[in-house]
């Protein structure tokens, strides 16, 4: 699990430096309806007090039954601040960053083959075999 957390990171970062991240709810469902075969890796974040919110509970919902449906890996992550320390926390505008969905998205040049994603790949392809669709990941300290 730790190395997962690790992988996680790892891409979250790579990711951002190659603009391949998507940050939102609204904004990933947009993307899932335009460029859905682009969508390389879902992450869903939650802390504990979203956990009564409804509307983003059908949000998850949604968007694990759209990954399950077009073959993208989805994880779950339980510490948003970790999170927001890792991707950054604000916009250039000062308004907080929704992190509650995150999209990896493939690149545009063919030479950006994340070893990251293919552990990322790999655990929950592991995951799966042991019926958990969407395995929670800790991010490291």
């Amino acid at each position: 699990m730790q190395g997962a957390g690790k992988a996680l990171h790892e891409l979250l970062v790579s990711a951002q430096c190659h603009s391949c991240l998507t940050a939102d709810v609204y904004e990933s469902a947009k993307l899932m309806n335009v460029d859905p075969d682009n969508i390389a890796f879902c992450l869903l974040a939650m802390d504990k007090e979203d956990e009564g919110n409804i509307v983003l509970q059908i949000h998850f919902t949604l968007i694990q039954a759209f990954c399950c449906e077009n073959d993208i890996d989805i994880v779950r992550v339980s510490d948003v601040p970790k999170l927001a320390a890792i991707v950054g926390a604000g916009e250039e505008s000062g308004e907080p960053r929704d992190l509650h969905c995150i999209l990896i998205t493939n690149p545009n040049e063919d030479g950006w083959k994340d070893p990251a994603l293919e552990k990322l790949n790999l655990f929950c392809e592991e995951s799966r075999n042991v019926n958990d669709w969407v395995p929670t990941i800790a991010l490291p300290e």
